[in-house]
């Protein structure tokens, strides 16, 4: 959480700890962080159970509204870890509704986590009016998001007709009792009060200082589909990764540019799980260092040839007659395909394979490819995608993708599907 009287800054660290591939369901002890310009453009979770992060927007101090330049990179890293995004607005001394509304049709336009998650307002410093804070929390509902206020028990107690506030919205009440590191909450401590839905027990969740908190209903799963932190209800800007590179391969890549984890790559440099959304999807390359790379929303070091991308520019490997593939831990059929020229169907049909999805390490796999595959130009089809739009993509036409492919639909491909042309 910004609190403007804070003097020391936090220096955010450059890697982070990831989920598991399974789904983060919110359930009540959920634990998770707050995020300000003090954790810079990724963040910083405290550990690797943590299910959710907040992110300030920015907000009014007073004099004017301002923007945390952190925000919607912090929202595409939390999400691209699997973990649950939400919002937050400094409120300082907002005194009329008429000053309300402006700050929150300024904010709420460019709010990146999914209709439906929390955007609190923190009040902790300056003016405070209860009626002012109760029409802007229900103006934050109407609009399709889940309002919380934001604040110690003192401040908001002090200020505040807090019994009001609480009856109509939830609470996310602060309260610790020193600044030792405290990875859980200590309820000894607990500030007391109805409707507290989150609550932040530490302000030091982990050395060099970082606010933790636990969810108390399971409010930081709204917004989510099935409680699963990959699948928003809606896309916003900030989880859009943008577009794989052109005509890069390997070590060429540079940073700025923007590349796909590989489907064979399965565990992040921490040695925990890739979830299985991130693999497929476009980073940008932010830090390069040798034959390894830091992407932008995954922030961990991953060799190039684990983001090798799939594109028109680069003639895949000759398949010669007789040439095998030893299957490795991790690998599925298309990323095989991928990397030979060729097509899983191919290679389904060369090796009578009954169920494309059941191949296990250490099976030796026959792909035999044709020198007419390995020149051709090959992709991947992405979400979205149709066939006239990457024949315009490629320099190629409809019809030669439906022969090159088997295609009997022009109309029906799908996410993954490798195509040749």
């Amino acid at each position: 959480m910004k609190k403007l009287k804070k003097t020391v800054v936090v220096l955010a660290v450059g890697l982070g700890l990831f989920a598991s591939a399974s789904p983060a369901f919110a359930a009540v002890g959920d634990q998770g962080v707050d995020w300000s310009v003090y954790q810079g453009d990724q963040g910083k979770f405290g550990y690797a159970h943590d299910k959710f992060s907040i992110s300030q927007i920015g907000g009014y101090n007073g004099s004017g509204i301002y923007w945390q330049s952190t925000y919607a990179s912090q929202v595409q890293s939390s999400i691209a870890q699997g973990k649950r995004a939400h919002t937050y607005i400094w409120y300082q001394s907002v005194t009329n509704t008429t000053l309300a509304k402006n700050i929150l049709d300024t904010m709420l336009a460019q709010v990146q986590t999914p209709k439906g998650s929390i955007v609190a307002l923190d009040v902790e410093d300056g003016v405070a009016n209860t009626d002012v804070i109760l029409w802007s929390l229900q103006y934050i509902k109407d609009r399709g998001y889940t309002p919380l206020l934001y604040g110690y028990k003192s401040f908001l107690s002090n200020n505040l007709d807090l019994g009001r506030i609480s009856s109509k919205f939830g609470l996310w009440m602060a309260q610790y009792p020193d600044y030792n590191v405290t990875p859980a909450p200590n309820y000894n401590y607990f500030p007391t009060w109805d409707n507290i839905q989150i609550f932040q027990f530490t302000s030091t969740y982990a050395a060099g200082g970082l606010d933790g908190n636990i969810d108390l209903s399971g409010v930081t799963d709204n917004g989510y589909k099935n409680g699963n932190a990959t699948k928003p209800v809606t896309e916003t800007p900030a989880i859009d990764a943008g577009k794989e590179a052109d005509k890069v391969k390997g070590n060429d890549k540079e940073v700025g540019m923007t590349v796909k984890v590989n489907f064979s790559a399965q565990t992040y440099a921490t040695g925990e799980a890739i979830p299985q959304w991130v693999k497929g999807t476009s980073y940008q390359i932010i830090e390069k260092s040798g034959d390894k790379v830091l992407l932008d929303g995954i922030m961990s070091w991953l060799s190039v040839y684990d983001v090798e991308t799939l594109d028109a520019s680069t003639s895949a490997p000759v398949a010669t007659a007789g040439q095998t593939h030893v299957v490795q831990y991790g690998e599925n059929l298309s990323g095989i395909a991928a990397n030979y020229g060729t097509t899983w169907q191919e290679l389904a049909r060369i090796n009578t394979l009954s169920n494309p999805d059941m191949i296990y390490s250490g099976q030796t796999l026959n792909v035999v490819g044709s020198q007419s595959i390995a020149t051709s130009g090959y992709c991947v089809v992405e979400y979205g995608d149709t066939l006239s739009g990457i024949a315009a993509q490629f320099g190629a036409n409809v019809e030669r993708l439906v022969s090159a492919n088997g295609i009997s639909n022009p109309d029906y491909i799908y996410a993954g599907q490798v195509l040749k042309f």
